[in-house]
């Protein structure tokens, strides 16, 4: 598959979040290879502009924008596009994504911290309003907290050519100071029973999303 430049479009000023506090399992790998070039730009034109933020994956180097911990699960040359979509009183956020295994389920989150190494750098997952009896280790694995509702989940299933997209819209908007950070892909579709909601396996491939 082609490389692609990876190019973000998120303007700073208007994403705005709550710390997560939920996570799940990590399966990482040792640095190996270079990232794709990167850029970014920011346009406003109001509360309720859209903001993309898409890269292409190949594994951590420093300044990495979309980095595979898993290349069997999420290969070197496949893409990821998270659009968000503000509205005076929702979100409704969108994931497309490329070249990954086809026919295959994967489980996909917000998380709270920019892609690094390894899986474990994107932190928990964003929670609208936090676990206030969780850690970053270990998460939040309440079902009142770790949730579709509180959480943005966007797991997805890949069609024969590894591609999918997937649409979460909350009844909530993003509050300041904070952002999301990351879009985590993971090898597990997410779970929901106490003791292990939120969690979704191994984090197989993540895009950072600028603060």
């Amino acid at each position: 598959m082609r490389r692609r430049r990876a190019v973000l479009l998120f303007p700073t000023a208007l994403l705005c979040s709550a710390t997560g506090l939920a996570a799940c399992g990590d399966d990482p790998d040792e640095p190996d290879g270079a990232a794709p070039a990167t850029s970014a730009s920011a346009t406003a034109s109001g509360p309720a502009s859209n903001h993309t933020a898409t890269g292409t994956f190949a594994r951590y180097a420093a300044g990495a924008t979309a980095v595979t911990y898993d290349p069997a699960l999420v290969p070197a040359g496949a893409t990821a596009t998270v659009t968000v979509m503000p509205a005076a009183d929702s979100t409704t956020v969108q994931l497309a994504v490329t070249g990954l295994q086809a026919g295959r389920a994967y489980g996909a989150h917000l998380h709270v911290n920019p892609c690094g190494a390894t899986g474990d750098a994107a932190g928990p997952h964003y929670q609208q309003q936090p676990d206030p009896a969780a850690s970053p280790s270990p998460p939040s694995v309440d079902p009142s907290f770790a949730n579709p509702r509180n959480e943005v989940w966007l797991d997805f299933t890949t069609d024969a050519q590894g591609a999918a997209t997937a649409t979460a819209t909350q009844p909530w908007t993003f509050n300041p100071p904070r952002t999301p950070r990351s879009l985590v892909i993971h090898a597990e579709t997410t779970k929901t029973a106490p003791g292990e909601a939120g969690q979704a396996g191994s984090r197989a491939g993540c895009l950072s999303l600028p603060g």
